[in-house]
């Protein structure tokens, strides 16, 4: 996804606990999930920490895995984090600043992009028409924690992409 000239979408942050959170939550994730392309989970658009989760559940292979360890990171990294599940992807973002990255699986890797990534630094290696988007395709055993940390403590301080 990148944060460039694209038409917004609704992409509401409840708080924890709020109608909307907890509708969210309730919601059921009607039975086996397809596989898109590449191995991408197809995840119905939701707010919230359940559709994340369901998103995550549906990662085939080793990515469920890696799917796991990232959302624990970031959850770790930014305790205040909001979740949602846009364009069969989970974006994680800070309430009131917007959407820091986002997590979508492909055949052999699974991208994480940063939309404000090339204010990080180190700036992450992957690079597309978005002047402001950076990302980094994370292979089986290639996650580096403690960088990805960095990264992620680094974009949440930053002004998000605003989805409303």
């Amino acid at each position: 996804m990148s944060a460039g000239n694209r038409t917004p979408v609704q992409c509401a942050m409840p708080a924890p606990g709020a109608p909307a959170a907890r509708k969210a939550a309730a919601r059921p994730t009607g039975g086996k999930v397809v596989l898109l392309a590449g191995g991408n989970p197809r995840i119905a658009k939701a707010d919230g920490d359940a559709p994340v989760q369901a998103y995550i559940a549906a990662m085939p292979g080793w990515k469920r895995d890696l799917g796991r360890r990232l959302d624990e990171l970031i959850v770790r990294t930014v305790p205040a984090v909001r979740k949602c599940v846009r364009w069969n992807s989970p974006f994680y973002g800070v309430e009131g600043q917007g959407w820091f990255l986002n997590v979508h699986v492909f055949t052999r890797y699974v991208k994480v992009t940063f939309f404000r990534g090339a204010s990080l630094r180190p700036v992450p290696p992957g690079s597309g028409k978005d002047e402001n988007s950076r990302w980094v395709d994370i292979r089986e055993d290639g996650l580096d924690e403690a960088q990805m940390a960095t990264w992620i403590r680094q974009a949440a301080a930053l002004p998000g992409w605003d989805l409303t």
